[in-house]
């Protein structure tokens, strides 16, 4: 049997009949769009996080663009962020117009080197935009000081943190806006593409409001500001509403595998994740570190395993982001990551044999070096 890194199947065979019931539940009701699911469901995931407000958008990249314009920034002003991301992090800062500002990553969680942002902020600063990646927070503290210091917002980037917290406070509550992804791999995942931004700021979310509906308060009103459309569906919206009240439960799962790849890998010489003070990781994804990387993923592969590698291209040294200047070495943490880092099947219904013959093929490989 073929082992991959995620596979959707056990988990739908599980829910299917709560899955397909939501779907039919939408096609009876006589409104397909922005109606009862998508409003339900945003109510129920603000008040999961504490928020005032939450806004269904079609995807993650677009719950980032969103927040940021909704925010007022766009052309001449720069976002803070990171290189070691999924691309579309910087993606949304370039669609609104702004200059993507990168610092490095720190060693030991991966998670953005605050230590640095303060170097970078210039008079065209407007905002920094922390990426809690793999599953845990970036340290906040420090960014809302300097955010408070020299007035700039904060967007964080909770695509692959749903559920974690840093000092019992939940991701998404630290800033000023948050985007969420629902793509089907993530901690709490649609069966395809969805996303949300939450707010407490009842203007941010007017604006959020009209910006996912090209511009309009009301259908088939005067455009008040020109955009696209972004609207969440509301098949996926029924669907994320139902899975909303498992989320708790899919967190939990992903623990339980962490700490039993945790114990069948501790005594190699494999780089574990780190999980840093105050934080409760979720396990969106479980990246390992090893020098030779490349050797041990090929090696799997006649075990029939197939990993991943989140990510092996830092945004930085993408063609698409060459006019922005950093050459090698700019970013040498971000960097060296990207040629060790791979990551592990995890999703909550990986089955224990099915990790087990994950761990045994992995320690075989290992002792073979």
């Amino acid at each position: 049997m073929t082992v991959r890194v995620w596979d959707y199947l056990p988990e739908y065979q599980a829910e299917r009949q709560d899955i397909l019931e939501a779907v039919e539940m939408v096609f009876d009701s006589g409104q397909l769009v922005l109606g009862a699911s998508v409003r339900g469901f945003e109510e129920e995931f603000a008040a999961y996080h504490g928020a005032g407000h939450c806004v269904g958008v079609d995807n993650g990249t677009n719950a980032i663009k969103l927040g940021l314009q909704a925010l007022g920034i766009g052309p001449g002003d720069e976002v803070i962020t990171v290189s070691n991301t999924a691309a579309p992090t910087v993606v949304a800062i370039d669609a609104v117009g702004a200059t993507p500002v990168f610092v490095d990553v720190r060693e030991d969680d991966f998670l953005m080197d605050t230590s640095q942002v303060a170097a970078v902020i210039t008079e065209r600063t407007r905002c920094l935009l922390p990426v809690h990646l793999y599953g845990q927070c970036v340290d906040m503290a420090p960014l809302k000081d300097l955010a408070r210091r020299h007035g700039l917002s904060i967007v964080e980037d909770c695509a692959q943190a749903h559920g974690a917290r840093q000092g019992g406070t939940i991701a998404g509550s630290f800033g000023d806006v948050a985007a969420f992804s629902f793509y089907p791999t993530k901690v709490l995942g649609a069966y395809g593409d969805g996303g949300a931004t939450i707010t407490s700021d009842e203007s941010v979310a007017e604006q959020l409001r009209l910006l996912r509906y090209y511009g309009m308060k009301d259908r088939y009103y005067t455009v008040q500001t020109p955009a696209h459309n972004s609207r969440l569906d509301e098949v996926q919206a029924e669907i994320l509403r139902r899975k909303l009240r498992r989320l708790d439960a899919y967190v939990a799962g992903r623990r339980s595998v962490a700490q039993r790849y945790a114990e069948g890998l501790s005594d190699t010489d494999l780089v574990l994740p780190g999980i840093t003070a105050g934080n409760e990781h979720v396990y969106y994804v479980y990246v390992v570190r090893h020098p030779r990387r490349d050797e041990i993923i090929e090696r799997l592969k006649a075990h029939d395993i197939h990993l991943n590698i989140s990510y092996p291209w830092p945004v930085h040294t993408m063609t698409g982001f060459a006019h922005l200047g950093y050459g090698k070495g700019a970013l040498p943490v971000t960097e060296a990551l990207a040629t060790e880092i791979f990551s592990l099947p995890m999703y909550p219904s990986l089955a224990s044999a099915t990790q087990d013959r994950v761990i045994d093929a992995l320690r075989d490989v290992l002792a073979s070096l």
